[in-house]
C-alpha cells in the first residue's frame, strides 16, 4: 500500500447524515479520488470508530487507501492503511513507532523546517497549507505559492497541497511540483461529488 497515488485526497468533514455522508465518499472514490482522509475533530471516540468502519467498507471495496486523521488509536483499532497527524498530534517519530513501517503515515507541515523533520522522523509524505483561504480550518497557515514549491524541493518524500482547493483555483498549484491536491470542501459540499472529483483530476493532470 506504500505504493502511494496522492492526485486527488479526499479529507471529510463531520456530517450529520451519514448515509449522505458515505455515497459522497463513494461517489467520490468513483470520480477518482485515490486517498481518503476521515477527519472528526469532535466525535466521541466510539463514533469515530464505527464511522471509520463503514467508511472502510467502502475504500476496501475500491482499493483505496483509508488515512485516520491525528486518531492513532482509532487508526490502529481499524487496521486503516494510516494516519496523519498536525503539528500538534502526536509527534511523527512516535506515531511512526505505534503504527509500525507498514502503515502510512502524512503529516502536515507549513515550513522548510518542519518538513524535513517529518521526514527524518518517518512520514511518507506531507500536506501543506493552506495554499488559499479556507473555512474548513481557519487556523491552518497560509502559506504562498513561493513557500510551496521550495517545500518540495526541500524534501524526497511527496507533498499534497491544502486549504481552501476549488475547480476555480486548482489549476493555480500546476507548476509547483506538488504530488496532489487535498480537498475537503470543494467535494464534500459538492452536488455532484464524483464530477467535481473527475474535474479536480482533470485540471491536476493538465
Amino acid at each position: 500500500m506504500k505504493n502511494l497515488d496522492l492526485s486527488l485526497y479526499l479529507v471529510t468533514d463531520k456530517s450529520d447524515d451519514v448515509e449522505k455522508f458515505l455515497k459522497t465518499i463513494e461517489e467520490a472514490i468513483k470520480g477518482g479520488v485515490s486517498v481518503v482522509q476521515i477527519r472528526e475533530k469532535t466525535a466521541d471516540t466510539l463514533d469515530f470508530y464505527n464511522l471509520a468502519l463503514k467508511v472502510k467498507e467502502i475504500t476496501e471495496k475500491y482499493g483505496v487507501p483509508l488515512i485516520i486523521n491525528d486518531r492513532v488509536d482509532v487508526a490502529l483499532a481499524i487496521d486503516a492503511d494510516g494516519v496523519h497527524v498536525g503539528q500538534s498530534d502526536m509527534p511523527c517519530d512516535v506515531t511512526r513507532e505505534l503504527v509500525g513501517p507498514n502503515k502510512i503515515v502524512g503529516v502536515s507541515a507549513a515550513t522548510i523546517e518542519e518538513a524535513k523533520k517529518a521526514e527524518s522522523d518517518g512520514a511518507d509524505y506531507i500536506g501543506t497549507g493552506a495554499v488559499f483561504p479556507t473555512a474548513t480550518k481557519d487556523d491552518a497557515p497560509k502559506i504562498t505559492k513561493k513557500d510551496l514549491k521550495e517545500i518540495v524541493e526541500s524534501i524526497n518524500i511527496p507533498v499534497v497541497a491544502i486549504g481552501g482547493i476549488t475547480l476555480s483555483n486548482a489549476h493555480e498549484l500546476n507548476d509547483t511540483g506538488i504530488a496532489g491536491l487535498s480537498v475537503v470542501s470543494a467535494i464534500m459540499s459538492s452536488e455532484n461529488p464524483k464530477k467535481s472529483s473527475e474535474e479536480l483530476l482533470k485540471i491536476f493532470n493538465s
